[in-house]
C-alpha cells in the first residue's frame, strides 16, 4: 500500500544559548497513517526533534514541511498536530469527558456532536462508559488513555508521543504498546514515538528511527534494524550484541576469535579492520570433542541463568566473553566450540563503531 509523505523534515539543526548542538542537521520523511519511533539515550536529540516538530522549539536551522508547507514559524495551535506529554497533564477538577471535550469546548463546537465524539474517542482508547469518572480515581493506564483520547477528538494527523509509558508499571506497559499500537491502526493518523526502550520500538513501530548525539544513525523497519544494523552502536542498541574486532581476509571471509569462517559480506577489501557483530540467539554451542566443531573458536560456559523462553550463558574465548541464548543449557565449567552461520555474521566497517560501545563489551569478562 502507498502512502503519501505527510511530514518532511530537511537538515534540522538546534543549537542552545549555551552552544550545544542538540540536532545536527537531522532530515527524516514520515508518511501517512505510519507509526514511527525515535529511539535513542537520554540526551540523543530524539524529545528536541519531537519538540520541533510539535512547535515548541523553535530550530536554528532547517525545514519542517507539512504536507510540503513548511511550518517553523507556526505556533503549535496553528499545526494539525497533537501532543501527548509523559505526564499526561490532565485537568484534575473535570471529570474524563470534560478533559476529553476540552479542545472542541474552547472552540465552541456543537455539545451534542462533542458528546458524541468524546463517546467514541472513549470507547475507541477502550475506557467506554467512564465519562463521569474523577481523573484522580484512574490508575494510570487508563489516565494515558484519557490523554491520548483528549488528542484524538481534535482530529490531528500527526500526533507526538513524548515516551507517555514512562511512568507505568512494566506489566502495563506491554499492554499499553499492543494498545497504542491498536489505537494507531484504527484512528488512521500518524503516530511519532519517542523512547529510550528498545522493546517499545519494535513492538509497535513500522519504523525505527536509531538516534545518537542529535543524529539519525539508521532509519528502518524493525526487522532491518534489528537483523541487519548498519553500526556497532546501533547493534548494540537495538537488543543484546556480541561485538568483536575483526579483519576482513577478502570477500565472504572474515577472521575473529582467533579463527576464519565464511561470511556473506563483501566489498570491504582485503585484510581491512572491520567490527564483526553476533546476535546471541545465533551462537550455537558444540561439544568440545565433537568431529565436525573441529577448527572452530573454544570457549569455557563461565556463567548460566534461566530466563523462561531460553538460558543465557556468559562464555569465555580467549580474552572476549560472548553472551549466548539457547533452549539447551550448558552448565558451567562446559569446554565448548563456537558455531555460527555465515549470513548470521554481521560485518561492519571500523569506522562505524565508537570506541565506548567496544570498551564497553570488553569489560563484560570483569
Amino acid at each position: 500500500m502507498q502512502h503519501n509523505t505527510i511530514l518532511s523534515i530537511r537538515d534540522l539543526r538546534v543549537v542552545f544559548e549555551d552552544g550545544f548542538e542538540a540536532l545536527g542537521g537531522v532530515s527524516l520523511d514520515i508518511r501517512e497513517n505510519e507509526f514511527v519511533t525515535l529511539l535513542g539515550p537520554s540526551g540523543c536529540g530524539k524529545t528536541t526533534l519531537l519538540r520541533c516538530i510539535g512547535g515548541f522549539e523553535r530550530p536554528t536551522a532547517g525545514e519542517i514541511l507539512y504536507k510540503g508547507q513548511n511550518i517553523v514559524s507556526l505556533p503549535p495551535y496553528k499545526r494539525n498536530i497533537n501532543t501527548v506529554f509523559q505526564r499526561y497533564a490532565l485537568f484534575p477538577h473535570l471529570n474524563v469527558a470534560q478533559n476529553v471535550s476540552f479542545g472542541p469546548d474552547l472552540r465552541r463546537e456543537d455539545k451534542k456532536k462533542t458528546a458524541d465524539e468524546v463517546a467514541r474517542m472513549l470507547a475507541l482508547v477502550g475506557l467506554a462508559g467512564f465519562e463521569r469518572r474523577k481523573i484522580t480515581s484512574l490508575s494510570g493506564g487508563q489516565q494515558q488513555r484519557v490523554a491520548i483520547a483528549r488528542a484524538l477528538i481534535n482530529r490531528p494527523d500527526v500526533l507526538l508521543l513524548d515516551e507517555p509509558l514512562g511512568a507505568l508499571d512494566l506489566k502495563l506497559r506491554r499492554e499499553m504498546q499492543l494498545e497504542l499500537k491498536r489505537i494507531q491502526r484504527e484512528s488512521g493518523i500518524t503516530f511519532i514515538f519517542v523512547t529510550h526502550d528498545q522493546e517499545e520500538a519494535l513492538t509497535m513501530s513500522d519504523r525505527v528511527a536509531v538516534m545518537r548525539a542529535g543524529q539519525i544513525l539508521q532509519l528502518g523497519t524493525p526487522e532491518d534494524i534489528y537483523n541487519e544494523p548498519q553500526s556497532a552502536y546501533v547493534a548494540d542498541f537495538i537488543g543484546d550484541s556480541n561485538i568483536f574486532a575483526g579483519t576482513m581476509v577478502r570477500d565472504r571471509l572474515v577472521r575473529f576469535l582467533g579463527c576464519t569462517f565464511p561470511c556473506v559480506d563483501e566489498g570491504f577489501g582485503t585484510q581491512a579492520d572491520v567490527d564483526v557483530v553476533l546476535r546471541p540467539e545465533d551462537v550455537k554451542l558444540k561439544p568440545a570433542d565433537d568431529p565436525a566443531a573441529a577448527g572452530m573458536p573454544e570457549g569455557v560456559v563461565e556463567s548460566l541463568l534461566f530466563k523462561g523462553v531460553h538460558y543465557e550463558m556468559k562464555v569465555l574465548s580467549g580474552e572476549s566473553v560472548l553472551l549466548v541464548h539457547s533452549t539447551h543449557a550448558r552448565p558451567v565449567g562446559t569446554r565448548v566450540r563456537l558455531s555460527v552461520a555465515p549470513e548470521d555474521i554481521q560485518v561492519m566497517r571500523k569506522s562505524d563503531c565508537s570506541p565506548d560501545v567496544l570498551q564497553k563489551h570488553a569489560q563484560r569478562a570483569v
